[in-house]
């Protein structure tokens, strides 16, 4: 004799059987993308302490423009032009960045607020 398993998502305690499964299994999902993030947030401060060697990362501008909390596209145009030549001031630096650690560090950028912005 077989058993069959009658669960139509209407039985007692079928729908909440349901979302603990659902739980559970996505649980790994969540965790993998935190860590991706934080890995991600750790590589963006590496890659922007290259940056702190001329920018203040404190987002007080001393003749040199303040990079920190900066429209991530504005950003990312800006080192793509840098990249391309079509701006030529940083074009070695931004030479020595991929496409991936552009992201990376525009990301890491943009999410930074100025010092005097801190509560």
């Amino acid at each position: 004799m077989s058993a069959k398993c009658r669960c139509d998502g209407n039985a007692p305690g079928a729908r909440a059987f349901i979302a603990l499964q659902i739980c559970i299994c996505a649980t790994p999902v969540f965790l993998i993308a935190h860590e991706s993030l934080a890995a991600d947030n750790n590589r963006g401060a590496q890659l922007a302490a290259t940056c702190a060697a001329c920018h203040r990362l404190d987002g007080r501008d001393i003749g040199i423009p303040s990079i920190i909390g900066l429209d991530e596209g504005k950003l990312a145009g800006a080192l793509q032009a840098f990249k391309s030549g079509e701006r030529s001031i940083m074009h070695t630096v931004a030479l020595s960045l991929s496409s991936e650690e552009i992201a990376t560090v525009v990301h890491y950028l943009a999410a930074q607020r100025k010092e005097t912005e801190r509560p």
